[in-house]
């Protein structure tokens, strides 16, 4: 079932580390921001999770929760998330199951193979649990100030 703006989000369950179960219901009542990114470790995903960190406790203070997503394992995520000292939980989508639910998984051309990968893209659900924005194929500077804005219009409105 794909998702849609201003629709809920589908039913999802999914394992975060932290030891942390995220679903489709879990954080109603609190913004939620589902950032999807390719792979721990790598210099834009590095970047990205490193601004999404330096902006935490404003995402916090505007009422959001911050989650990243890929489809590295947990034993990845747990390292990738100490290593940057990451204030957020990592979901672990290794069955892709997210993936393909918030349409994030595309077909890529690297080093000249087609590959399947993931789009970098960021969700924005409602305290409602209904998707208020998405950002697909988007570039990294200045993505994390446009979330951080969006989510205080988000709160505004409440």
């Amino acid at each position: 079932m794909a998702i849609v703006v201003n629709k809920p989000i589908p039913e999802f369950e999914a394992n975060a580390t932290g030891g942390i179960k995220v679903t489709n219901t879990s954080h109603n009542g609190q913004i939620l921001v589902l950032y999807f990114y390719p792979k721990d470790n790598t210099p834009g995903c590095t970047t990205e999770a490193m601004q999404f960190r330096d902006k935490f406790k404003d995402f916090v203070k505007a009422g959001a929760t911050v989650f990243g997503v890929s489809r590295d394992n947990m034993k990845s995520h747990d390292e990738f998330k100490a290593k940057l000292e990451l204030p957020f939980e990592l979901i672990a989508d290794t069955e892709e199951k997210m993936c393909h639910m918030f349409g994030v998984v595309k077909n890529k051309i690297m080093y000249g193979k087609k590959v399947k990968g993931i789009e970098r893209s960021t969700f924005l659900i409602g305290a409602d649990g209904v998707l208020k924005q998405e950002w697909r194929g988007l570039k990294v500077p200045g993505h994390v100030d446009d979330v951080l804005k969006a989510v205080k219009l988000l709160k505004k409105a409440a």
